[in-house]
């Protein structure tokens, strides 16, 4: 949602407030299969391909960017990408991409999260997708006292995982909307949602040294929001997978690394000082400086593309 809220717990030290999530790269067994869906079930255009690598997105800054591996698969119970989300400018733009969804008869599970509307999906080789839109007028969603708290606008409570009113949704849209017309301009990663094999271990990295402020931490959920600027989170963290999970193996199709995007050069030297601080390893790329966390989840610091 677009207006701020308080952290719950914060350092002395909070990541600039105008950092945003950046590009999500995946690791994918087919190339074209894989770059055909995002286009044609989701919108994206394909900025640039190069070999075995794409770069895809709303026909400005990437989105997202696959690269093919051989022999590579999906495994299970390890840490890595639990969803990306694409956030929509609007609820008329998220209502043209479900029902597009809907047309092509995909499968999707649209869910009211109160604050945002949404909808999940897996593409093709399994990697989950969210797309959303937010929707602050109509109530918060936060952790509290240990649990997720649903309020709506009126102050009665929800579960904050309703299934979605999908005709009131489908109400912002006109006769003329062409649901195969390609993603907004406007649309951007909002959040990325990882498996970690441990929650405190995560928000003492992202939280202790990368700098994003805690927004709520469940011990019953085994999760924990974390954002900059009192978004309500820019990233989720989750033990789901089990307690100790181990990272995936070389040859897994999934998350390779996503992008943290700082404003400006100061800001992003900040961090790479608390990362150099605490002794991390890291390596510098052509898009910034990739570390991982105690989880071997990757994560490129850079600034803000234009």
């Amino acid at each position: 949602m677009n207006q701020q809220t308080q952290p719950t717990t914060q350092t002395q030290f909070s990541i600039h407030p105008q950092t945003l999530i950046g590009y999500v790269s995946l690791t994918v067994a087919n190339l074209d299969s894989q770059v055909a869906f995002y286009q044609q079930a989701l919108g994206f255009q394909q900025h640039w391909r190069d070999g075995n690598r794409a770069g895809l997105g709303a026909g400005g800054a990437d989105l997202l960017r696959l690269v093919e591996e051989p022999n590579v698969k999906r495994y299970r119970r390890v840490t890595g990408l639990y969803h990306f989300a694409i956030l929509f400018p609007n609820q008329r733009e998220l209502a043209r991409a479900v029902a597009r969804l809907f047309v092509l008869k995909y499968p999707n599970s649209p869910t009211d999260h109160i604050m945002t509307k949404t909808t999940y999906l897996n593409d093709p080789e399994g990697n989950g997708i969210e797309l959303y839109a937010e929707s602050p007028e109509d109530g918060s969603f936060v952790i509290e006292n240990d649990d997720f708290v649903t309020r709506r606008a009126d102050g009665t409570l929800s579960d904050g995982r309703e299934a979605l009113d999908v005709d009131k949704l489908f109400s912002h849209l006109s006769e003329d909307d062409r649901l195969d017309a390609s993603l907004p301009p406007e649309t951007r990663v909002g959040h990325v949602h990882l498996h970690v094999r441990n929650v405190a271990e995560a928000v003492d990295f992202y939280h202790g040294i990368i700098g994003f402020d805690v927004m709520g931490i469940s011990s019953t959920f085994k999760a924990a929001f974390v954002s900059a600027g009192g978004y309500h989170h820019h990233m989720g963290l989750n033990a789901w997978q089990g307690e100790g999970a181990p990272p995936p193996p070389a040859d897994a199709v999934g998350l390779r690394h996503f992008t943290v995007e700082l404003p400006d050069q100061k800001a992003l030297e900040d961090v790479i000082a608390r990362v150099d601080a605490a002794g991390l390893p890291s390596n510098r790329t052509e898009d910034g400086l990739l570390v991982h966390d105690p989880s071997q989840n990757g994560v490129v610091l850079t600034v803000k593309r234009q």
